[in-house]
């Protein structure tokens, strides 16, 4: 592994070409002619689209790394979707909104701060590689957030929810680390921050992701010589 795309690994990972199939229960099955997106919560008013209305929405095309809980990277991945923001614009979110709850099938979550899913490469897609995702994989469409390991970014989304206060997801309530920091190897609740009790406040929220910014800017830099 060279030093530019180790770089780019995160401690206690290892890199494939392959894309390893993980998920908790069956794979769904799902029907476009009554499939709908919901963004609710913190909102001015809730609204509901269609797959149709959906994918009306702009165009999106985002390139970025993923990080699995169970230690595999895939460099490189080419995304095609829905830009996070661009969903977000179709409401009015109130100030009050800290934090998202993405919903998916079969009443599956997963929690996120609102301002790691404002980032550029954040999206909803519904193409990998320029392939359609199958099934296994989050179709007919799954969340991308690059800088958290790949749990956070759910498959099979229906909704997102915008709340005041964080609220653990299906894998952080069963011992999943609440952030998920690859870099700070934020698997699972054992790590030094979570012992310090700092855990879910806005300070070590704010923390964390200062980390990621100062490691996206460094790549950006690098990639830029």
């Amino acid at each position: 592994m060279n030093e530019e795309v180790k770089d780019r690994v995160p401690p206690g990972q290892y890199l494939t070409e392959k894309w390893p199939v993980l998920h908790a229960g069956t794979v769904p099955r799902i029907d476009l002619n009554t499939w709908n997106f919901r963004i609710f919560g913190l909102v001015d008013e809730e609204k509901v689209l269609n797959w149709d209305e959906f994918n009306a929405l702009p165009a999106y095309r985002s390139k970025s790394d993923i990080h699995c809980v169970t230690t595999w990277s895939r460099l490189d991945n080419t995304w095609d979707g829905v830009s996070f923001r661009d969903v977000m614009a179709l409401v009015n979110v109130s100030p009050e909104a800290k934090f998202v709850v993405i919903h998916a099938e079969e009443g599956w979550t997963t929690n996120l701060p609102l301002t790691d899913l404002l980032m550029d490469d954040v999206l909803f897609a519904h193409t990998h590689d320029g392939e359609p995702l199958t099934p296994n994989h989050g179709w007919p469409l799954r969340l991308v957030v690059p800088q958290l390991y790949f749990w956070k970014s759910a498959k099979w989304v229906r909704g997102i929810e915008f709340v005041a206060e964080d609220k653990p997801g299906f894998w952080e309530e069963r011992g999943y680390h609440l952030y998920a920091d690859p870099w700070l190897e934020q698997r699972y609740r054992d790590d030094p921050e979570w012992h310090s009790g700092e855990k879910n406040t806005d300070e070590y929220y704010e923390r964390v992701a200062k980390r990621i910014r100062l490691h996206e800017k460094k790549k950006q830099e690098e990639q830029g010589k």
